[in-house]
């Protein structure tokens, strides 16, 4: 594969290796900008993929454009192994959701982004980034949406290899799938995601994740109910929820299964007992 590549005029991916989840390998980087650039996600910890990071960027630089931020979509490993290091290397400042930069806070977060911020870009075509908060799958989680091109930068929302973990001491199902919705509605025509290729029509990709996770929430509840009274911890639905996935995936699986059983808490179809749950 090729990098980096141009996406689109004034957007070009840069592919790197990280430690990510399977079954993704990299972690894909974005220059966002024909003159004035934003960098998202300075995602590798690898010295060597560093190295061709800032070769990618600092030939940015050469043809003329100038640097503004390395942007941090989230706080999690494989999206910001190489902040310190790039942002160092380059001068360019880091930006983040404060969400993010709380739970980072050996590295110095210049810029605060919001919900509601725009982030204009000057050049032959001028771009204007409209900052999304898309909290669920991390609390500090942001999107950026390029209305006119119709781009959305779209981090660990989605991916277009593999699925999402939302991982239930770190993000919250209900709110995820409500900014699935949000994302959605946006009617984007490029999804730029931090896994895999650029998603065309990516309303259907985003559909289609709040249908798959809702149709795993209905295994756990049924898998629930089946148990009656009694009740059932994560580890004991597992087999009914996950009877369609592989025994190598369920370590992962449990956490969604957590994930499912506080929204089910909440929505009010089961209730908690400790580390046992019933069907309400």
């Amino acid at each position: 594969m090729l990098r980096p590549r141009t996406i689109a005029p004034g957007v070009e991916v840069f592919d790197a290796l990280t430690p990510t989840l399977p079954p993704a390998t990299h972690t894909n980087s974005y220059a966002l900008g024909a003159r004035d650039v934003l960098l998202v996600e300075p995602a590798t910890p690898y010295t060597d993929e560093q190295r061709a990071w800032l070769d990618w960027a600092r030939g940015l630089v050469a043809q003329g454009r100038q640097l503004r931020a390395i942007v941090l979509t989230h706080h999690h490993g494989d999206h910001v192994g190489g902040a310190e290091v790039l942002s160092r290397e380059l001068s360019v400042p880091l930006w983040a959701h404060t969400e993010t930069a709380a739970r980072l806070p050996e590295l110095r977060v210049e810029r605060h982004l919001a919900e509601g911020d725009t982030l204009d870009l000057a050049g032959p075509a001028a771009q204007r980034w409209q900052v999304l908060h898309t909290p669920g799958h991390a609390w500090g989680h942001v999107c950026l949406f390029e209305p006119e091109s119709g781009h959305v930068v779209v981090g660990d929302m989605v991916a277009s290899v593999g699925t999402i973990l939302v991982d239930p001491f770190d993000g919250d199902m209900r709110v995820y799938l409500r900014e699935l919705a949000r994302l959605k509605a946006l009617g984007a025509s490029v999804a730029l995601p931090a896994h895999g290729a650029p998603i065309a029509e990516p309303s259907f990709l985003f559909g289609f994740y709040i249908q798959h996770r809702l149709e795993r929430e209905h295994k756990v509840l049924a898998a629930l109910k089946a148990c009656g009274q009694r009740g059932a911890s994560a580890e004991e639905l597992l087999p009914g929820a996950y009877a369609d996935t592989g025994r190598e995936a369920w370590p992962l699986a449990l956490l969604s299964i957590q994930a499912h059983l506080v929204k089910l808490v909440s929505d009010g179809q089961a209730q908690s007992k400790g580390e046992r749950h019933v069907a309400a």
